[in-house]
């Protein structure tokens, strides 16, 4: 039963480290594209920005005429915080003396109270996976061409843009290690051929097909604080392992090395990637009169098998111990019966993660409300529901399985998991003002509302927010007749409250929770901010 346990949270590990990364999809989604769309709370579907119309409204791309280059280069700075305390009566196993260590009277969980910080962004480079970044902020490019034949009513385009990008790193001993250590999400659209056609002055069209590649890595320690393992370091002591006597042996042996609820059991490191995913883009615009504009744009849904490896190392105690588990009379028995662990050192192979990368759907209005100000207004969906479960499929059966199927046989096999997320579609708004200073100057500010789209029983420090505000501001500068600028900055800030036992992707303690929860019975609070600067050259040639 110990080990049943045991394996379900090695399992869950494994799953959670892919969705550490999936979750940060709402974060990521549209904030490393283009300067003039994050200054107006990217509410630009009836009032797109440039070349990167491709993205937000294929259709806008008959506002630009002749032949256009534009590139794009976003900074981003951030801050991932944590911390983690034991609330009053903190007791999650119910054992006398194993929470509260009798000499020191602290809490012996190694990251109760502390705090974890980390400013380093990670990225993900085909063939060699997530990469650290030096700290301090890091650097996203984009940049497109266009053309339009004098007279002609269609305009082709094509750009390279990151429509998602998410990733951190930790130090060695920061005590958010465990959910997880170095983490990074990644589509990077590498094609986009786009063609947009004006039926007539009111309304245009456009349509593009995007080929993106798309990455998900991350890197863990592991540990699993639960009541099995917390019996299993009381035997130890009762069996007075330190002097290296087994008074049990040859029928029982649990001293092959030291196990407990707050030792590491391992580190995990999986990489799965999807090198052709495509999408296609639909846009419309419509402009009745010179102050109106509406314009709506939908991009398709992917289904991808992302393959890559995985790999798990182990402790020396914790192989070890199971190791002298096996050797006993009893431990084989239980061994042959339930499948328990052989105690190998490491585990590695192949796997794949079915996953689609979900829909969406934007509409909004730009409306000239006096000659010196524009006012946009946007509304999005994205179709996060698809995310309900993650499926991981494995190319050979695996130890660390056998047990989780009897836990729970619908969502485990000796070769597969499926984890349940239970996403949910979420609706944001963004709402921007532009300011005409004059026929040369435009000042700008929005402000988008991000909901978060994870259940609050699904929360974590993996993706350490909720719902949050994007702040903008900028300004677009028309350097000479062929000539566009635009600057922004941006601001998010995002506040988690989660408290023991109320998340089990973090913090539950049942005995039977499958799903990862390396911070049982503690409080967590988790902080992230991110400041981002963007410029944007455009320019005929």
């Amino acid at each position: 039963m110990q080990l049943n346990c045991c394996k379900s949270r090695l399992i869950g590990a494994i799953a959670a480290s892919a969705m550490s990364c999936g979750v940060h999809a709402q974060l990521a989604q549209n904030l490393t594209i283009h300067p003039k769309a994050l200054a107006l709370g990217n509410a630009v579907t009836a009032d797109t920005p440039g070349i990167m119309a491709i993205h937000y409204n294929p259709a806008g791309l008959t506002k630009l005429d002749g032949r256009q280059l534009e590139v794009n280069l976003m900074s981003i700075y951030l801050d991932v915080d944590a911390d983690f305390t034991a609330p009053p009566g903190y007791n999650i196993f119910g054992i006398d003396g194993l929470e509260t260590d009798p000499v020191t009277g602290e809490q012996r969980d190694p990251v109760a109270n502390s705090h974890s910080h980390t400013n380093t962004v990670a990225l993900y480079v085909p063939g060699r996976g997530i990469t650290k970044l030096p700290p301090g902020p890091a650097f996203a490019p984009s940049a497109g061409i266009s053309l339009q034949k004098p007279g002609s009513k269609l305009t082709f385009a094509n750009a390279f843009f990151i429509p998602m990008a998410a990733g951190f790193y930790r130090d060695y001993d920061d005590p958010g290690k465990y959910q997880p250590k170095a983490t990074a999400l990644q589509r990077t659209t590498y094609l986009s051929p786009t063609v947009a056609y004006e039926i007539n002055d009111e309304w245009s069209v456009g349509a593009g097909i995007h080929i993106s590649h798309m990455a998900v890595a991350a890197d863990q320690y592991m540990r699993a604080p639960n009541m099995l393992l917390g019996v299993a370091e009381v035997l130890q002591d009762a069996f007075n392992c330190q002097s290296g006597d087994e008074p049990l042996a040859p029928w029982l042996a649990l001293c092959g090395g030291n196990v407990g609820p707050w030792d590491d059991i391992g580190a995990l490191s999986i990489d799965v990637e999807e090198s052709i995913s495509p999408t296609y883009s639909l846009g419309v615009t419509w402009e009745p009169t010179e102050w109106f504009r509406w314009g709506a744009s939908y991009t398709s849904e992917a289904d991808m098998n992302m393959k890559g490896q995985f790999s798990i190392e182990y402790t020396e105690d914790w192989s070890g111990f199971w190791q002298s588990v096996n050797s006993s009379i009893l431990g084989a028995i239980g061994s042959a019966i339930l499948s328990l662990p052989s105690g190998a050192p490491r585990e590695a192979g192949n796997v794949s993660l079915n996953l689609t990368y979900p829909q969406h759907f934007q509409t909004g209005i730009s409306i000239d409300v006096h000659p010196k100000l524009t006012l946009n207004v946007d509304v999005g969906w994205t179709d996060y529901s698809e995310w309900d479960a993650f499926n991981f499929v494995f190319d050979r059966n695996l130890e660390f399985l056998n047990a989780a199927r009897i836990l729970s046989p619908d969502n485990a096999t000796s070769n597969s998991l499926s984890l349940p997320l239970g996403f949910k579609d979420q609706w944001n708004w963004g709402f921007g003002a532009e300011f005409h200073a004059s026929s040369r100057l435009d000042l700008r500010a929005g402000v988008e509302i991000r909901d978060s789209v994870i259940p609050d029983d699904q929360r974590q420090v993996m993706a350490p927010f909720g719902g949050a505000n994007l702040y903008s501001v900028g300004m677009g500068y028309r350097w000479d007749r062929d000539t566009e600028i635009d600057l922004s900055l941006s601001y998010l800030h995002s506040v988690e409250s989660i408290p023991a036992d109320t998340s089990c992707n973090l913090n539950c303690t049942g005995i039977t929770n499958i799903i990862y929860n390396p911070y049982a019975g503690l409080d967590v609070k988790t902080s992230l901010r991110v400041v981002m600067a963007g410029l944007s050259f455009r320019t005929k040639f």
